[in-house]
């Protein structure tokens, strides 16, 4: 359709000019122009006609050659571009004018020239931040050679360390200011001013004045730990002037409201503390010396609390009874209790836990043994409220309670001897062989309560023999309801009863009732062992050295001697 167009065009273009030379030649002819005249005209207008066509033709020529100058321009540039961008090479469509070819590739072109630009802008951008992020961080910056144009690989991977950088950034910063804002606050409760121009910097209220290194930051790191250490050692002085006070004023027997106000009165810094209470010491160290005695014998109360609280043995406070029991009160003597009231202080809180395991075994132990006094007890079987049941459950639960705590001290024990490399001493013993002698102890007492009531009940048996002879001897007879005994008879009555051991064992006995002089003989033999043959010939059996041992052994010996608990005292 577009061909037809321009062929009706170029068929009305020559139609115009016949059209045009037709009227030309009617003018002439009007005006009477002569045929040279005419040819004339005619060669003119045909040369303006032909100039005006080959002019144009030029033009035309001429943007031809552009456009093609162009496409091989456009060619060229698209190679450079696709080549200095890492991109592959531009491929032509197939069946295109060279306009269209044309307008293609300076498009394409544009496009390459405008990411171009993009690419160059963003990569200064990118490199100036990246440059700013190291020198604050004490970074390298990232490697780009000069000239070259980032490929998009590149630039992504600037763009993450930027990213990373402006992250580590922001980390540092809050490191950064946590440190400053951690070395005021120490510095402001100790009353620190600032010595070093680190120390200066650090509490500086311009943020920009520290670069974000690794360097400054540890550098601050240091001097924060530096400060908290010097601040403990101030607030451990306070303490221990605190302390110092404390135990004058209790002492001196201040009044409360004094030490109130005193209290009260206490501000400011860990300096201004410090010398607050340097001042009240020194005040009360002058009272104290006008109440000299007084004052000593306090103390000396309070050394044997401490002793006792740590179970040192006599043996062990023997090398301080020269001053302890000193008359000649002085400064001197009084700073000697001082210094060992300490010691033992600081002992006392280095094995505080091994302590508190004795004391709780040595309360346990004193439950375990009266519980063993109430069974002998006939009241306990009334069981009131359910106090029998309530009693067998606490009593099972001492029972499994020592065994461990034997061996905690045990562990704790071993473990403080080898850190300090000396023995642990419970009242001047082991604490093994602390607690070995507290269950022998026991044991012999048992041994011997258990003789005195054979032998009491032995007595008490031959007192009855010799009431009931007395009474036979003044009827003259034998009691019809009595059966006669020849001297080869013995009359046999048995009772049965049930005895519970300290262990839990149920224990059945049988026990024969016999005539008096056998009674006698037997409660004769009884009496004559003592408590500690009865311990020795228990110990030829076995060797106490636990408290599972020990309740084995007491179950054992129930079950060889039947001794008897209240609830049988009838029998004999």
């Amino acid at each position: 359709m577009s061909g037809r167009k321009s062929e009706i065009l170029a068929f009305s273009l020559v139609s115009g000019i016949n059209v045009a030379m037709v009227r030309l030649a009617d003018i002439w002819d009007s005006i009477g122009i002569m045929e040279d005249q005419r040819v004339e005209r005619m060669q003119t207008v045909k040369k303006h006609i032909e100039g005006l066509l080959n002019q144009m033709i030029s033009e035309e020529e001429y943007l031809k050659r552009r456009i093609g100058n162009d496409i091989t321009t456009f060619q060229k540039q698209l190679e450079i571009l696709s080549q200095e961008m890492s991109m592959e090479p531009f491929e032509f469509e197939e069946g295109l004018t060279v306009l269209q070819t044309e307008k293609s590739l300076r498009l394409q072109v544009e496009a390459l020239e405008k990411e171009r630009s993009g690419r160059l802008e963003e990569l200064r951008s990118l490199q100036r931040q990246d440059e700013d992020l190291c020198q604050e961080l004490n970074a390298s910056v990232y490697y780009v050679p000069a000239g070259s144009l980032p490929t998009r690989a590149e630039l992504q991977e600037l763009r993450g360390h930027v990213q990373s950088l402006s992250e580590e950034k922001r980390s540092r910063v809050v490191v950064f200011s946590g440190l400053r804002e951690d070395i005021r606050l120490v510095m402001g409760q100790m009353g620190h001013e600032p010595e070093t121009s680190l120390e200066e910097d650090a509490v500086c209220d311009d943020a920009d004045i520290f670069l974000l290194t690794h360097e400054n930051i540890n550098a601050l790191q240091l001097l924060l730990c530096q400060l908290e250490m010097k601040r403990k050692s101030l607030t451990a002085l306070r303490d221990e002037l605190e302390a110092k006070a404390v135990c004058l004023w209790r002492r001196l027997e201040c009044p409360e409201q004094e030490q109130r106000e005193f209290h009260h009165n206490l501000h400011g810094t860990l300096s201004d503390q410090i010398t607050q209470w340097q001042i009240e010491l020194d005040g009360l160290s002058m009272l104290q010396k006008a109440r000299l005695e007084e004052v000593t014998e306090k103390i000396r109360l309070e050394l044997v609390e401490a002793w006792d609280r740590c179970m040192l043995s006599p043996k062990q406070r023997e090398p301080f009874n020269i001053h302890f029991c000193s008359g000649n009160l002085t400064e001197e003597l009084l700073s000697r209790h001082d210094e060992e009231l300490l010691q033992v202080k600081t002992f006392y809180e280095k094995a505080r836990p091994l302590l508190e395991t004795v004391e709780m075994w040595n309360k346990n132990w004193v439950l375990f043994q009266d519980f063993e006094k109430k069974a002998s007890d006939p009241n306990r079987f009334s069981n009131r409220g359910g106090t029998l049941l309530k009693e067998a459950k606490e009593r099972v639960r001492v029972q499994k309670l020592l065994p461990k705590l034997e061996e905690e001290l045990k562990t704790r024990v071993e473990a403080w001897e080898k850190e300090y490399g000396t023995v642990f001493l419970v009242w001047g013993q082991r604490a093994t062989d602390y607690i070995t002698g507290q269950l022998e102890e026991h044991q012999q007492q048992r041994g011997k309560e258990k003789n005195e009531r054979m032998t009491k009940k032995g007595e008490n048996t031959l007192l009855k023999a010799q009431s009931k002879r007395s009474q036979t001897g003044v009827t003259g007879g034998m009691t019809p309801s009595k059966t006669r005994k020849t001297p080869n008879q013995t009359m046999v009555r048995t009772n049965s009863f049930s005895w519970a051991s300290p262990s839990g064992t149920s224990l059945s006995v049988s026990v024969k009732s016999t005539p008096s002089s056998q009674k006698k003989n037997r409660t004769l033999d009884v009496s004559s062992r003592t408590p500690l043959q009865e311990f020795s010939s228990a110990k030829k059996h076995t060797e106490i050295s636990s408290y599972s041992v020990f309740t084995s052994t007491l179950s054992k010996k129930g079950s060889r001697d039947a001794v008897l608990n209240s609830t049988a005292k009838d029998v004999l």
